[in-house]
Order: structure tokens, then C-alpha cells, then sequence
């Protein structure tokens, strides 16, 4: 099968009106390819805080992305800064951000709206080409199917996933609650969801587990964004994990994040 093609003329506007952008996105879930249409291997993935691939191997390149704020004098966020850091067999290669002005206030389920813009300008800074992303945000578990790894995934297309710390919308077919490391539990839709009630959108995925029997992690929730299935998504959130909850790929850009943003603080 063949992928289909970028889709530029997708990216968010955020001097779209609601009911537009929720059109848009709708249309995003539309060309979203939820199952697996890659060329890379899945076993050849390496956190970057373990030993390097075998000489060998030809690793992906995976590219973390996450999102902080810059504030004005009146204390109010008016800035998006994207941090994207791309690694390859267990090292990071390359780091880069980009900043835009936040022209969206924060609404639940239009989140690409507000920071798209400074994701798509600092993928543009990258000069490896990625063969994944990984978001700190949603793919598939959302409203209308196109969270923003699903919607930068379509315009860029690229196989992405999204890693969320919160579940939006959707079911747990089981408890979630003191899950052991490994454990998943699939995510259905609902009826918030504009999906077929029982659609898989995703997994709740349990990446690290406290051994006290007095506290616990909660899951993460790990969806399809674009060209990769549910199960793989799951996969690769585990494989790129580390001692910590979040993947490597997705903690290394929440670090960069605050260290870029201490050179704007500071400048």
C-alpha cells in the first residue's frame, strides 16, 4: 500500500472559527491512517538511556515533541514554544525549537489549533528526516478522531503516536487504576467520541509502576496518530521507556522545552 502524500494544505489555522476547525479535524480523521503503513523496524527501537543499537541495525529516527509557554508582562500566555528532539539508536542527534505567537485561546479537542503552528515551524528547523513522531498529546482518543498527533501526522505524514497523561474522551474496557508495568487496557469510544460506539481508539498503557503497594502511576493513554495501528502504538510507548513514566523520546523534548525557554526568559 502506499502512503498517501503530505497534506499541507491541512495545517491548522488558528483564524479558523470553532465549527470550522472541528470541520477540519473531521477531515483530518478522514485521511488518517490508523493502522500500521511504515518501513522501519519496531524491534530496532532504543530509548535513549540504553546501550547504542548494534552497529548493524538501522534504527529509526524518532522525534519527541512537546510544548511550553512564554508569558508577557502582564503575565499571560501569549507565545508557544516547540521543542522537538530527534534521537537514533539510543542517542539524541539533533534538538531544535521554534516560537510563534499564540493567536487561540486553550480549548479541550482543538489543541492543534493553538500550538500547530509553532510544532510545524520547528520541524522545519530539523535536518534529519523522522520516521516517527511522538507527541505529548493525543492522537486518536479524541472528540472527532484527530487529536494533534493525528493532525500534524496528516500534514506532515509522518507515522506518529500520542502519548496523553489525561484521557479525553473514550471508555477503559477494564480498571485502570494500579496497573502493572506492561499492563495496557484498551480504549473504546463513546459517546462523545465520532466514532462507532466499541471503536479502539487507543490504549491506556501502563510504561512504570511504584513496587509500594501504598501509591501509584497512572497510565498513560497512547493512541494511533497517524499510519501506525493501536496495538503498535502501545508497543512503541513501552520500548521507548525508560525509569520514567513518559517515553525518552517525549521527556527529552519536556527538558529542551524548559531549557529553551529559559533563553527567551532570560534574553
Amino acid at each position: 500500500m502506499c502512503a498517501p502524500p503530505p497534506r499541507p494544505d491541512l495545517a491548522p489555522d488558528p483564524e479558523l472559527d470553532r465549527a470550522a476547525m472541528e470541520s477540519l479535524q473531521r477531515e483530518i480523521a478522514d485521511t488518517a491512517v490508523f493502522t500500521d503503513e511504515f518501513t522501519f523496524d519496531c524491534e530496532s527501537l532504543t530509548n535513549p538511556l540504553a546501550a547504542s543499537a548494534a552497529a548493524d541495525a538501522d534504527p529509526p529516527t524518532v522525534v519527541g515533541i512537546d510544548q511550553s509557554f512564554l508569558t508577557n508582562d502582564a503575565g499571560d500566555q501569549d507565545r508557544a514554544l516547540s521543542a522537538v528532539v530527534a534521537v537514533r539508536g539510543g542517542e539524541v542527534i539533533e534538538r531544535v525549537a521554534a516560537v510563534t505567537d499564540l493567536e487561540t485561546p486553550y480549548i479541550p479537542g482543538l489543541l492543534s489549533f493553538r500550538e500547530g503552528g509553532a510544532i510545524l515551524a520547528a520541524l522545519d528547523e530539523l535536518s534529519v528526516e523522522p520516521d516517527l513522531f511522538l507527541f505529548d498529546g493525543s492522537g486518536r482518543i479524541h472528540f472527532r478522531q484527530a487529536g494533534i498527533a493525528t493532525h500534524i501526522g496528516v500534514v506532515r505524514d509522518v507515522p506518529s503516536v500520542g502519548v496523553a497523561k489525561s484521557l479525553l474522551c473514550g471508555t477503559p474496557c477494564e480498571e485502570t487504576a494500579d496497573l502493572q508495568t506492561g499492563t495496557r487496557v484498551g480504549i473504546e469510544a463513546n459517546a462523545k467520541v465520532d466514532a462507532p460506539a466499541g471503536t479502539l481508539l487507543g490504549y491506556a498503557v501502563q510504561t512504570r509502576q511504584y513496587d509500594s503497594p501504598n501509591r501509584y502511576i497512572n497510565p498513560l493513554y497512547v493512541s494511533p496518530g497517524h499510519r501506525v495501528g493501536p496495538e503498535t502504538a502501545a508497543d512503541i510507548a513501552l520500548a521507548l521507556a525508560s525509569s520514567y513514566k513518559l517515553p525518552e523520546p517525549v521527556r527529552l523534548a519536556d527538558s529542551y522545552a524548559t531549557e529553551a525557554k529559559r533563553g527567551y526568559v532570560d534574553s
